[in-house]
């Protein structure tokens, strides 16, 4: 059966190594990989992370940014980064991320709480950068 549902499907994120973003996603955010393999060998045009079962994150080569002609003009804004992506996990889950983030040097903002989002005002957050400078946030809901 289909589930039709409207729903975030993907996030496209620009990266200089998508192997290395690959690992980095996997190794200290946590999120599974997809495809890595596949473009390691060629056979796929960028890897990608898992947030969950319906959504991904495309780890998209920089280099491919000129090419990205699906609409006239889409090669104008290829490159260009979003503000930033913010993955809602649960309060262990983001403790447990916290604490690979600093085991890995990687610099974080202070927690945050109330901030709004899709499931109202959330718990505690925070903003780290992935290694090419893509802004991530964190948080949880009660």
């Amino acid at each position: 059966m289909t589930d039709n549902t409207t729903r975030l499907d993907h996030v496209v994120l620009w990266v200089r190594d998508p192997l290395a973003a690959a690992a980095f996603y996997e190794r200290t955010v946590g999120l599974e990989p997809v495809r890595v393999s596949e473009f390691a060998e060629g056979q796929a045009p960028f890897p990608s992370v898992r947030v969950n079962e319906d959504a991904l994150l495309d780890l998209m080569p920089l280099t491919t940014a000129e090419r990205m002609t699906m609409l006239p003009g889409s090669a104008d804004s290829a490159g260009h980064p979003v503000n930033h992506i913010c993955l809602a996990l649960p309060p262990a889950a983001f403790d447990a991320l916290a604490g690979r983030l600093a085991d890995h040097g990687v610099p974080v903002s202070d927690v945050s709480h109330g901030s709004f989002g899709a499931r109202g005002r959330a718990t505690r957050s925070f903003y780290f950068r992935d290694p090419d400078g893509n802004v991530v946030e964190v948080r949880h809901y009660d």
